[in-house]
């Protein structure tokens, strides 16, 4: 299983915000409403993100030495994976609700109650909270190197073992 790619976020936040952007210049050119995620989905939204950070604090406490349970391995594997679409999916919400929020900026002046507007912020806030706990669980579940050696230095040129095996990049 691979990391994160940070370029990957990017392109998904640029293109939800170019489609963010052209559906609401286009819905408010006829006549329509923003369209931006409820209140609703804001809480479901830190409903996930809490989930997904407590499910990492127990993998990260099973790696950091307590483990006074045994850690099941598909539950470590769905807990990163979690993870990494939660970053995704705040990525892709992110972008679309910047947008929206970005396009909405101009009429605040012309519009009262400004509902589209603070519901994209917020949304985008929730989108950035997705991100910044996707990346920071993933990091949770990955397994420090191993110390073949007992020298405190990793073997092999550059400090890695070269195999690939208990160099960092594995997931608990």
């Amino acid at each position: 299983m691979s990391s994160i790619q940070y370029r990957w976020l990017a392109v998904i936040g640029f293109a939800a915000g170019v489609v963010g952007w052209t559906a609401n210049y286009f819905l408010s050119e006829n006549g329509y409403p923003a369209p931006v995620l409820s209140s609703v989905a804001l809480v479901a939204i830190i409903l996930v993100t809490g989930a997904t950070l407590f499910l990492g604090l127990r993998v990260r406490s099973w790696r950091n030495g307590r483990r006074d349970r045994e850690l099941d391995p598909i539950a470590a594997a769905r807990t990163v994976v979690l993870a990494q679409a939660l970053a995704y999916a705040g990525a892709l919400l992110l972008g679309w609700h910047a947008a929206i929020f970005l396009t909405q900026l101009p009429l605040w002046s012309l519009r009262p109650g400004h509902a589209g507007t603070w519901s994209s912020l917020a949304v985008s806030v929730g989108g950035i909270l997705m991100i910044a706990t996707g990346l920071t669980v993933e990091r949770f579940c990955k397994l420090p190197p191993v110390d073949k050696d007992g020298t405190g230095s990793e073997p092999g040129p550059g400090g890695g073992s070269g195999d690939g095996a208990g160099d960092g990049g594995e997931y608990a």
